[in-house]
């Protein structure tokens, strides 16, 4: 059976991936030959009405609004591609079966989603949910050529994966938008193979920028289209008039499971930027802006003084981070970066993360009433992703743990709160003594002997000659709530 890859949403906040494939024209649109003759002379080229946003204009005659987005489609399709993946799943069967007919081995699934390619070399992104889990990928072009494909970069973060297919043979590539050209009304086509029918084109317009209350992926800021996406459309572009990829269809919001009109794509900000890393990086590493933001409530605007609610308030720095070595400040407020304005914390993490490490960002920045410009570093989060590991010994309730240190870098890596330090419990020995006490994995240690826990050797050096010891007061961090205790040995 083949699976439809799709994020939807539905009225009780289920999201439904549309995997969707489209053609990325580069010549400018033409009228139909009926009714060329009639609109040449009042209607503009099309490479001249794209290179100026002033040409955006509603139609004013029958004449215009018989145009055709013909040319375009003919020119983008052959860059969407289907892409079929199998994946091979155990069987799941009630254990009285088993007695009858015996232990069930694994089975193969098959998942159909569209891509894009993005470069003639064969370089095709897709939606990270496409391709998840995948033990063989298939690339199906729409003039029924087939390739296997390779796995550059599946990025769970941003639901984005850049695949290679295999040949070497030039193909069909669609261009990428220019960033921030996308305005709401603009026309959109959304190219795919919804249900498996076949590589179909729908139209519709930007309904809106910016959606950041998208619960698809860990940066969420989409651009969203009532261009009919629905299961199979997950991966495919959406494209602008010029034929260009403004966004990577991933999502509906939708009560049925098909298209209400309300569907999500990710931004082409993002879609270069996981495209760029995979063909340089070969991996994609996040930057950590370093301060806490938090969104500008109209409560909050108040306090403040703002004439309305706009903008990240920065509530937190971590010391030796990017924002702060900007000189980036609480109370500060983000309300824009790189020239787009920022409207809440979600829209300044993704402005932010589109940005490569290395590279520098520009804030506009709110501080005492006065508009500032802040030049900030794009960097790694501080720390190391997997740090070193030590497990206590000795005649102590701590003995079984094994200990690890928090910084940005690990606590990325594992969900935890970024901003968090201190030492936390990553295992603990069965039957050992922590085990006794019912120390669990996750827990943070705050206090030991009634001193305070910055690192690990803060534990060694108060374990140091308490094998003798009988009381021993403690002090931890369960679930983000402490929990103090007095153990006896």
């Amino acid at each position: 059976m083949t699976r439809f890859a799709l994020s939807v949403l539905t009225a009780a906040a289920l999201f439904t991936s549309a995997c969707q494939a489209q053609d990325d024209p580069v010549d400018p649109v033409q009228t139909d030959a009926s009714t060329a003759g009639e609109v040449a002379a009042e209607t503009p080229a099309m490479s001249e009405t794209l290179a100026d946003d002033s040409f955006r204009e509603v139609p004013d005659s029958q004449a215009q609004m018989q145009l055709s987005f013909a040319p375009v489609v003919r020119q983008a399709a052959p860059a969407v591609v289907n892409v079929y993946s199998t994946r091979t799943v155990q069987r799941q069967m009630d254990p009285f079966f088993n007695r009858f007919f015996g232990q069930q081995g694994p089975r193969q699934q098959g998942s159909l989603g569209s891509g894009v390619i993005v470069d003639s070399t064969g370089v095709v992104v897709t939606n990270n949910h496409v391709v998840q889990g995948a033990d063989e990928l298939r690339i199906v072009l729409n003039d029924r050529r087939e390739f296997d494909a390779e796995i550059l970069i599946a990025d769970e973060q941003t639901d984005l994966a850049v695949l290679r297919i295999v040949t070497d043979e030039p193909l069909p590539a669609m261009p990428l938008a220019r960033p921030g050209t996308a305005e709401i009304g603009d026309l959109v086509l959304a190219i795919g193979n919804p249900f498996g029918v076949g590589q179909t084109v729908t139209s519709g317009i930007v309904s809106a920028l910016a959606r950041t209350e998208v619960g698809v992926s860990d940066f969420a800021f989409f651009i969203q289209t009532d261009a009919a996406i629905n299961p199979g459309n997950s991966g495919g572009a959406l494209i602008n008039m010029d034929g260009s990829l403004i966004g990577v269809n991933s999502a509906i919001y939708s009560r049925s499971g098909g298209s209400n009109g309300i569907g999500f794509a990710i931004p082409v900000e993002m879609v270069r930027r996981v495209v760029d890393a995979a063909l340089t990086e070969g991996e994609l590493i996040q930057p950590w802006l370093g301060a806490r933001l938090q969104t500008v409530t109209g409560e909050i605007a108040n306090s403040l003084g703002l004439d309305r609610p706009r903008g990240a308030l920065v509530s937190d720095i971590y010391p030796g981070a990017a924002a702060d070595a900007a000189g980036l400040r609480q109370g500060d407020i983000v309300l824009a970066i790189d020239d787009v304005d920022v409207n809440d914390e979600p829209g300044a993490r993704f402005r932010y993360a589109t940005r490569a490490i290395g590279e520098a960002s520009r804030f506009a920045i709110l501080r005492n009433g006065d508009r500032i410009e802040v030049e900030v570093p794009v960097e790694v989060a501080p720390g190391e992703a997997e740090p070193a590991r030590r497990v206590i010994e000795g005649r102590n309730p701590l003995a079984g743990m094994e200990l690890v240190e928090l910084s940005p870098a690990f606590n990325q890596e594992v969900g935890f709160d970024p901003f968090a330090r201190g030492v936390v419990v990553l295992s603990v020995q069965r039957g050992s003594a922590a085990d006794y006490f019912g120390f669990r994995p996750g827990d943070r240690v705050l206090e030991l002997l009634d001193a305070r826990i910055d690192e690990i050797e803060d534990i060694e050096r108060l374990l140091d000659g308490q094998d003798d010891l009988k009381s021993w007061p403690i002090a931890i961090e369960r679930r983000g709530r402490r929990q103090e205790a007095n153990l006896q040995l």
